[in-house]
């Protein structure tokens, strides 16, 4: 888990913390819920490292051999 936490840090997990950052202090100074609940959804993507990564959220396409497709 700590290494999940402190490791592989690419610009997509800041850009994703930053929005976090942003989305709470909104919900804050505004009072509003959704807001709070969209920076909890952020901030836990930029976390965990979790989320579609640099190769988007495509499904593998493994194939055995030429004749399956």
């Amino acid at each position: 888990m700590k290494a999940i936490i402190f490791s592989n840090w690419h610009v997509m997990r800041w850009i994703r913390l930053l929005i976090a950052v942003f989305l709470l202090q909104q919900a804050i100074q505004y009072q509003e819920v959704m807001l709070g609940f969209m920076a909890l959804f952020f901030f836990i993507q930029a976390i965990f490292n979790m989320g579609c990564g640099p190769n988007g959220c495509a499904i593998p396409n493994n194939k055995k051999n030429k004749n399956e497709y």
